[in-house]
C-alpha cells in the first residue's frame, strides 16, 4: 500500500481526507503512483501533471525520505520505504514571489 500526502487545496478538490492509499503491484514509480491516483481521483487530473505532455507542473514538487524527487525520471523507481508503505510519498504546492 503506497501512501500519498496530498496539499489541503488538492485534497478538498477531491473530497480527500488525510493520507491517500494506493495499492500498487510492479515496480513503484512517480508515474504509476500519479497514474493510480488520477484515476482513483479524477478531479485531481491536470492539476499535478499537464493534461497533454503528462510532465509535473511548474509548482508542484514531489518529496520522499527528506529528498526531493521533482527533477528525477517519473520512471525511477521510488525509494524503498515509500514502496513498503513505511514513508509517504508528499506532494507539495512550491511559491513563487518576492
Amino acid at each position: 500500500m503506497i501512501r500519498v500526502a496530498l496539499p489541503t487545496p488538492l485534497r478538498t478538490l477531491a473530497r480527500i481526507d488525510g493520507e491517500v492509499e494506493l495499492d500498487l503491484t510492479g515496480t513503484v514509480t512517480l508515474r504509476s503512483v500519479l497514474d493510480a491516483l488520477e484515476a482513483s481521483y479524477p478531479a485531481l487530473r491536470g492539476t499535478l501533471r499537464d493534461h497533454t505532455t503528462r510532465r509535473r507542473r511548474a509548482y508542484v514538487r514531489f518529496f520522499a525520505c527528506e529528498r526531493d524527487l521533482s527533477h528525477e525520471s517519473p520512471d525511477a523507481p521510488l525509494p524503498e520505504p515509500v514502496a513498503r508503505g513505511t514513508e509517504p510519498l508528499l506532494v507539495v504546492g512550491a511559491m513563487a514571489g518576492g
